[in-house]
């Protein structure tokens, strides 16, 4: 029968090595999937994480150390009861216990592998609830315990959820503490160390210095290989942050070979959609920390047969990319978490290589031919993108509308042809572009656009702010007197006039140098030009 947490406590106090691990197994069972706990036993929990502490210590065998680990870890899951727990002492025991001590063998020696799991799964929960034990752990140097055992991952003994824990720590550790970032990359080797647990994780074979044999590697990955992969990608995306600024020629091959197996894992395919579309996601994330001029491995593998391609260059990842972008637009859902990533990477990408530019904005803007809907009105690439512009997250619009306006080479006249003025407004005005110009990004002009028949034949028909061709509608005023035409406009000047006295709205105009400023002050500022007088006879 199930104990309550007071009932565990006495039998731990008590020291029934036996009695205590039934009663942990059965609250284990029970508790599995529990996250919130009644405060009313919070102090006897807090006693409980103590006494399973101090029990920890004695001399019990395994079976009862991964019950009482068990225990503590769901008991973890609450950051009020973790005060006792969050301590040097207490640590180092967990530590120990992991196998996170400073030999290499340190693993190897603890025959019961469910002890250390358990024990790196209560860390993960400690470090993550606790400030006081994120900073311990850092003072403890356990990122280099895990770093040393990162180098036996080739063993192939060492069990998926030791390896999958053991990254977890090292994400959470680097996405808390930001200031071991550095060590972990530099004095500690870690970006070749995780980089090189991909490699082993994927059985990766090398054709070139930066090419994967990919007809060499396996098919599907399995649910265990995308969980320690995400894990990887997800410690590499904290380990990599600023640290493009720092290049040499030993980190410029690194980049360079990560991006090689970064562009593998775009092309992978997971025993499901959702899995893939997750792997996806962190490559995606990672690649926005590499250096960009390490990137032009995503389009240098030799083209084989069937595959997308562009002047020469190999397109596979970027169409990868693109649909992975269409996929999130199309979800609707968290489009700032899901959109915007892949869109800051392609928007740094076509302003670096002119050759993928031209190959997104052949598929997102190709040439015009129906101009009878409004740019956002459709199931195109370019529709989903437009709407986007007008998105109600500030982050979302503009990245949506950065992007078009680099595939456009910054051209105010390119962007408002393919988007329309009220859509594109936004844009403008935060570039200060209002008045019309190309933005500060240095382009080619060998790809100048060409603009179909069908296009030519429209554009006087256009309307600049929709960007389509509107049905001609009955002028209103056609019907009426001058008298009553007098009435109306008086009408309206005067509703103007009423609501900007009352600062409802302020009327605008843009100035020459593309921004907006109020009628009111321009017209304050404006100086006519003095008439030149000349004398006549």
């Amino acid at each position: 029968m199930w104990m309550e947490p007071g009932a565990i406590l006495e039998l731990v106090e008590g020291g029934d090595v036996e009695a205590t691990e039934k009663a942990m197994r059965e609250y284990n069972t029970k508790n599995s999937r529990v996250f919130q706990f009644d405060q009313k036993d919070e102090a006897t929990r807090r006693r409980l994480c103590e006494g399973i502490l101090k029990m920890l210590e004695s001399n019990i065998k395994c079976s009862c150390q991964a019950s009482c680990l068990e225990a503590l870890r769901i008991l973890s899951r609450d950051k009020k009861v973790l005060d006792p727990v969050a301590t040097k002492q207490n640590i180092l025991a967990l530590m120990r216990l992991a196998g996170l001590e400073y030999t290499e063998n340190a693993v190897k020696e603890m025959p019961d592998f469910a002890v250390i799991v358990e024990a790196l799964k209560c860390l993960c929960n400690i470090i993550f609830n606790s400030k006081v034990a994120q900073q311990l752990s850092v003072d403890l140097r356990v990122i280099v315990s895990i770093c040393q055992r990162l180098q036996m991952y080739k063993d192939q003994n060492l069990s998926h959820e030791i390896k999958f824990f053991d990254l977890r720590l090292l994400f959470l550790l680097s996405a808390f503490q930001t200031d071991i970032r550095v060590q972990i990359r530099d004095e500690l080797r870690g970006l070749q160390l995780l980089t090189d647990v991909l490699d082993y994780t994927l059985g990766l074979q090398w054709v070139d210095k930066y090419e994967v044999a990919t007809q060499l590697c396996r098919g599907v990955l399995t649910s265990e290989e995308v969980d320690l992969m995400s894990e990887v990608l997800k410690a590499l995306f904290n380990v990599t942050m600023d640290s493009s600024h720092n290049i040499n020629e030993d980190s410029d091959h690194q980049f360079r070979h990560l991006a090689a197996i970064l562009r593998h894992c775009l092309m992978l395919k997971a025993d499901s959609e959702d899995r893939t579309e997750e792997l996806q996601s962190h490559a995606i994330n990672l690649l926005s920390n590499i250096p960009i001029s390490c990137l032009d491995v995503l389009i240098s593998v030799p083209s084989e047969a069937g595959s997308k391609e562009h002047n020469g260059d190999n397109m596979e990842a970027v169409q990868v990319l693109l649909d992975f972008m269409e996929k999130r637009i199309d979800k609707g859902s968290s489009l700032k978490e899901g959109v915007t990533p892949v869109l800051s990477l392609m928007i740094e990408c076509s302003r670096t290589y002119s050759s993928i530019r031209r190959y997104l904005k052949a598929k997102v803007l190709p040439p015009l031919k129906d101009l009878s809907n409004r740019p956002e009105v459709g199931t195109t690439t370019r529709n989903k993108l437009v709407r986007l512009m007008t998105h109600v997250d500030t982050g979302v619009k503009q990245t949506a509308a950065e992007f078009l306006f680099v595939l456009c080479k910054e051209r105010v006249d390119n962007l408002l042809k393919y988007t329309g003025y009220g859509n594109a407004a936004g844009l403008l005005a935060s570039r200060s572009l209002l008045a019309g110009g190309r933005g500060e990004g240095q382009y080619s002009d060998s790809d100048e656009d060409s603009d179909t028949e069908e296009y030519k034949s429209a554009k006087p028909y256009i309307n600049p702010i929709t960007g389509h061709v509107e049905e001609p509608l009955p002028n209103p005023m056609d019907e009426m007197t001058e008298e009553q035409k007098e009435y109306e406009a008086l009408k309206l000047v005067n509703m103007f006039d009423k609501l900007s006295r009352k600062q409802i709205i302020m009327p605008m105009t843009v100035t020459p140098g593309g921004t907006m400023a109020p009628i009111e002050e321009m017209l304050h500022n404006y100086s006519p030009p003095e008439n030149e007088s000349s004398e006549s006879d």
